[in-house]
């Protein structure tokens, strides 16, 4: 009988020519880390905020409901099956009174302008005061942070500057809070996210902050960052060049369509350009744990009852498309937004929960005679899909346990092998 060929050394060599791989794939492809990822991000100017805005938000979208013949209606009206109409009604009702803001953008770029540096200065540093304020008070969003002016020379210095002030404004308080997001628009190139990341780590170096504890948001909303001068995606590289600080890309609707010269009229998530940039974002963010999220409509749900149920039409729609594409974030621009935005939500992991939930416990426990027959991979993107679910409030813990035979936490660690906090699925 003939013995292996190879030997011990042979199998060494291959380790050693393969080493900078393992380190690159255990370095820059670690998977998501499972942490919630929210449904939307809200922007408002930041001269705008106050405490009291997820709240006044939340009535305000209830006040809009209420027009339109209240929830059930509205509900129905946006095409969510009679089976689920009951449960998704009851749960966006109850979302727009105890959450309608998951994350929040103070917007100090295109929502907000060029106001001087004096005018500038003073509403960064009331808006952080306010968001201390609001955490004091248990009334900040999960999430919550500050879009800075771009990169490019004409606004580089203003956007680093109010960087600067708002987080030595949040820290006379303490450590920074947790939920802080940082949002960087209008990159082109790679060596502007590099300068970010440098900001980073200089600011960090400055305030005593762990090393990496600031990330940051690219928007991407120019055609150079999805195709550079020399014919290939910079994306990629800019995720890797960061050094782990990119947490999320964000598709910028309207500067992209507007820089591909697409006449306003047909500027929208769902045209084909937006899709090709999109495309290129989710493959260059796969497995990385950079989160992607969609971006925004400017058709907003007010005027007369048959507009406002337009926009809604318009809106659910959009957010479908999005989810069932693989992008579970959006942009919401107004109070009334949030309806469509949750009641899509709702609907979606309604709808797919019974069937995932039943195939994650065959799985588990090895099951035989069903139609599906999961691999480990489909069973964690199954989980995932249910974690997520949770998170946004569509199902619950008790939900999850009584179909999957699983608690929240199993479904974590079956989602996302790799060790991680389930405190933000509590």
């Amino acid at each position: 009988m003939t013995g292996p060929a190879l030997t011990p050394d042979d199998l060494a060599g291959i380790d050693r020519l393969l080493a900078p791989t393992d380190r690159l794939l255990a370095d820059g492809y670690p998977g998501d880390d499972g942490a919630r990822q929210p449904v939307h991000t809200v922007y408002v100017p930041a001269d705008r905020y106050s405490p009291a805005l997820a709240r006044e938000w939340g009535a305000a979208a209830l006040a809009a409901v209420a027009v339109q013949g209240g929830m059930d209606a509205v509900v129905l009206d946006l095409g969510v099956p009679e089976e689920f109409a009951g449960d998704v009604s009851a749960l966006v009702a109850g979302k727009l009174a105890s959450e309608p803001i998951e994350d929040l953008r103070l917007d100090l770029e295109d929502g907000y302008g060029d106001r001087g540096d004096e005018t500038e200065d003073a509403d960064v540093r009331r808006a952080a005061g306010m968001l201390l304020e609001a955490l004091a008070s248990s009334e900040a969003p999960a999430f919550f942070g500050i879009r800075i002016k771009g990169p490019e020379r004409a606004t580089r210095g203003r956007g680093i500057r109010s960087l600067d002030l708002f987080l030595a404004t949040l820290l006379r308080a303490g450590d920074l809070p947790d939920g802080l997001r940082l949002t960087l628009p209008k990159v082109t190139a790679v060596a502007q996210v590099e300068a970010m990341a440098r900001l980073c780590d200089r600011l960090e170096q400055h305030h005593g902050l762990p090393a990496g504890r600031l990330r940051f948001e690219m928007q991407v909303e120019t055609p150079q960052i999805v195709l550079g001068a020399d014919g290939t995606s910079p994306l990629a590289r800019a995720i890797h060049a960061a050094g782990g600080r990119v947490s999320g890309l964000h598709y910028g609707t309207y500067d992209y369509s507007a820089a591909l010269g697409i006449a306003p009229g047909y500027q929208s998530l769902d045209h084909p350009a937006a899709d090709h940039a999109k495309n290129v974002m989710q493959v260059a963010a796969a497995q990385t744990g950079v989160r992607l999220s969609d971006g925004s409509t400017n058709i907003l749900p007010v005027g007369d009852a048959d507009a406002v149920r337009a926009a809604w039409r318009l809106s659910a729609r959009l957010t479908r498309r999005s989810l069932e594409r693989g992008f579970f974030q959006g942009w919401d621009l107004h109070p009334a937004q949030l309806v469509p935005r949750f009641v899509t939500n709702a609907r979606f992991y309604r709808e797919g929960f019974a069937d995932a939930a039943m195939r994650v416990r065959a799985y588990v426990g090895r099951a035989g005679g069903g139609a599906v027959l999961d691999e480990p991979a489909t069973a964690r993107a199954l989980s995932a899909f249910l974690v997520r679910g949770a998170a946004c409030g569509a199902i619950t813990a008790a939900e999850l346990t009584d179909a999957a035979g699983l608690d929240l936490a199993a479904l974590v660690a079956l989602a996302h092998p790799t060790p991680v906090t389930t405190e933000d699925h509590a």
